[in-house]
């Protein structure tokens, strides 16, 4: 289905992108053919622990030639932090702020407002590259603002200021499709794809339909393929043990959206937007390969005279983890292409590692493919930054899932808190203009950096072209200069709730222990997003709770304290989960870091049972090689309360207090200013013109949408009790603190 960008949409993203810059500048801009062009890198779910190139991953780690030949001769950002989870971290990158003031504090989900994706009145880098006259593409998981709750829809990333999107607005691959296509039953087929003949219910061969109307019989591999993954590969769904027939049986379904094989894709150009149906082979196929197909044709139809800038925003390696094609592992892999199992942890953990490695084949093909770099004799990548006039960027947009870390990185602080395990990610910039390549850079840097290393490359100061504060410090300079100083004193990074209609949040998800128990979270955006963590959903559409909470359960929890509540009151002897925090923030200076963590807990003695606790934790952190000085259970050199034990050693308390103020400070960022909607820093006629638009057009979840009835919190209506907050605060200025850095 085709759709034109609405009207209001379109005019807003032109006056966006082309304030301060007319068509003569434009044309200037275009004439500068010595601004490079950027190929901007985005592994998912992948953070530094597994990089053996920046001397982690341990045995278990998986292997990236590709990447780590870019790394040999670029530059290896070794202290590196991001957001907690994937949207924060992927905003901070496009705008250079923190969620502190994008309000984007977690994954997005289906039932978060427009309050919490990001602003259409944001300054984002392909907006700020087009006023240098780059072209602009996203390949990819989006993840930063709709489709739901917005007005833009599916068109969010045209609104950013990307010429061209293919890839995934939401983001999140769809869960697997455990009947394979209608082969069986739900639940028959773990890994979305019939097995090989020695699995149960699998097949050496079969019957292979794509919706095309055509049919391929297909024969699995003893050593590679089952004729089942063979076949989904192929975009199809296979009959097991069958010939082609005409018509094709009843019981193939190609109706069956598919994890990382069969995804909602949405294709935009020139703000046409195409919903891609499940029926389409452009939606069908190895989701990774898709992402990379879909780059290196607009790369390579580029046209030399005007640079451009291409996110290759990989979906890999998030949840679920499923088993990607033999091809694209020349080591082997783990060896799980028979689809014998996806769900052991044991099991995922080597998918995890194969989809890491499927990522980084795909990376070097798009490298070749676009003339960015060849194959030796041996098939090894041959890079040579200076054999063109582009930079690669490749980053993680957060830490790795629990289940995937790798020692000796701490497990139980992961993606989704403030830990190292869950914000330190590799980043690795290659070029020409890096000097004295194969250096590390052991300076802290931020996720905000790369907003402003793409305007330096560009030639923007970007704090002079953005009307806004920015977070973000240069990097360009450890590119020229070997010997470059820290341009950070500081370092920052939350995660924590999103806004939801009338205070709602999401569901709570236990992830279960080895050892008996579970964490409960409420980072997963929704049921199947939790069991495709190996989670049990606790909200609402919840399974059956009658063993731990009795036959009077209620429909659905609100928070994983009241979960801990209903268990204690069927049995008071029941291991309580752990509870992952609602807030998680972190500050560190060279030297030492400081964790200040927020909770809603259950205590069965004292009133009221369910509280908001804060706790601080101190730490000493490096990166030293193998075996990194991390922020683990244990190790905190201050009380929960912040005040400092007895013989604690002396820079305990110097440290504490320092770090105390820069956090503090940090979070004075997230000061709000209520009716400025279109945060210029002033409440005014035009906040009133743009409610009243929005009011009028769609009235629904909106960045004007302020209160809910009685001044509630936002309910997800943009209505007259939000314009009542405008005309309150006529002519407010607005304080927005600068960053600390």
């Amino acid at each position: 289905m085709n759709k034109k960008l609405p009207a209001f949409l379109a005019v807003a993203g032109v006056v966006l992108l082309l304030t301060a810059c007319d068509s003569g500048s434009d044309r200037a801009a275009t004439a500068q053919i010595d601004k490079p062009n950027i190929l901007f890198v985005i592994m998912d779910d992948v953070g530094i622990d597994q990089m053996r190139s920046f001397g982690y991953g341990g045995v278990n780690a998986p292997k990236m030639p590709n990447i780590d030949a870019v790394a040999d001769a670029g530059i290896r950002f070794r202290n590196t932090w991001s957001e907690p989870e994937c949207s924060p971290a992927r905003a901070s990158f496009f705008v250079g702020r923190h969620p502190t003031r994008t309000n984007i504090n977690q994954a997005l989900g289906p039932n978060d407002l427009a309050n919490a994706q990001l602003s259409p009145y944001e300054t984002t880098a392909p907006q700020l590259l087009r006023k240098a006259g780059y072209e602009n593409a996203m390949f990819g998981k989006f993840h930063l603002a709709g489709p739901e709750n917005n007005q833009a829809g599916f068109s969010t990333p045209s609104v950013f200021g990307l010429d061209h999107f293919y890839g995934w607005v939401g983001g999140l691959p769809e869960s697997i499709d455990t009947t394979a296509g209608g082969a069986g039953t739900v639940g028959d087929y773990q890994c979305g794809f019939v097995p090989g003949a020695l699995v149960a219910r699998g097949a050496a061969s079969g019957a292979c339909y794509t919706p095309d109307g055509q049919c391929t019989h297909i024969v699995g591999s003893p050593t590679g393929d089952a004729a089942g993954l063979t076949c989904v590969t192929q975009g199809g769904v296979l009959d097991p043990g069958q010939i082609c027939k005409v018509p094709k049986p009843a019981s193939v379904d190609l109706d069956r959206y598919n994890a990382y094989y069969v995804s909602p894709l949405v294709i935009i150009h020139d703000g046409q937007v195409e919903e891609v149906p499940k029926s389409d082979l452009r939606a069908r196929g190895y989701r990774t390969t898709i992402e990379t197909d879909a780059a290196i044709a607009w790369i390579k139809s580029r046209s030399a005279a005007k640079p451009w800038m291409a996110t290759v925003s990989y979906t890999s390696a998030h949840t679920p983890w499923q088993t990607p094609p033999r091809r694209l592992l020349p080591s082997g892999g783990s060896g799980l292409h028979n689809g014998a199992d996806c769900t052991s942890t044991a099991v995922v953990r080597g998918i995890q590692n194969d989809m890491t490695e499927a990522l980084d084949t795909e990376f070097g093909r798009l490298l070749v493919e676009t003339g960015l770099a060849t194959r030796k004799a041996d098939g090894t990548l041959h890079y040579d930054p200076k054999a063109s006039n582009t930079v690669i960027v490749i980053v993680g947009d957060n830490g790795t899932l629990a289940l995937a870390v790798k020692t000796p990185f701490d497990a139980s602080r992961a993606k989704g808190t403030a830990y190292q395990t869950g914000v330190w990610v590799p980043l690795i910039v290659a070029g020409p203009q890096v000097a004295d390549p194969g250096r590390e850079v052991e300076h802290m840097v931020s996720g905000v950096d790369l907003f402003e290393l793409f305007g330096e490359l560009a030639g923007i100061n970007v704090h002079q072209a953005v009307p806004r504060p920015l977070d973000s410090v240069g990097l360009k300079a450890y590119l020229m200069n070997a010997g470059q100083a820290s341009q950070r004193k500081t370092n920052f990074t939350i995660g924590g709730l999103n806004q939801q209609a009338n205070g709602g949040r999401n569901g709570p998800c236990v992830i279960p222990s080895s050892g008996g128990g579970g964490t409960c979270t409420q980072i997963p955006t929704t049921k199947k997003v939790c069991e495709d963590n190996m989670g049990f959903w606790w909200g609402e559409g919840h399974g059956d709770i009658t063993a731990e909470v009795g036959a009077g359960g209620a429909p659905s929890y609100p928070t994983c304290a009241a979960v801990n509540q209903a268990r204690y009151d069927f049995n008071a002897a029941a291991r309580m989960y752990d509870i992952l925090p609602d807030e998680s923030v972190g500050v560190r200076d060279e030297r030492y870091k400081l964790v200040r963590n927020t909770f809603t807990r259950f205590y069965p003695v004292g009133a009221p049972p369910i509280r908001k606790e804060i706790e601080y934790e101190l730490y000493e952190i490096d990166q030293a090689k193998l075996a990194p000085k991390l922020d683990e259970v244990g190790d905190s050199k201050i009380n929960a309360d912040g005040t400092i034990p007895g013989g604690a050693a002396p820079w305990v308390g110097p440290a504490y207090a320092d770090l105390r103020d820069r956090l503090d400070r940090m979070m004075k960022a997230a000061v709000k200013c209520p009716g400025d909607g279109n945060i210029d820093g002033v409440v005014d006629a035009e906040d009133l013109k743009n409610w009243s638009r929005i009011n009028r057009d769609w009235g629904k979840s909106s960045v004007y949408d302020f209160v809910g009835p009685s001044d509630g919190p936002p309910d997800g209506i943009t209505d007259g009790s939000d314009a009542v907050v405008i005309n309150r605060n006529l002519q407010v200025n607005c304080e927005y603190p600068p960053s600390v850095n």
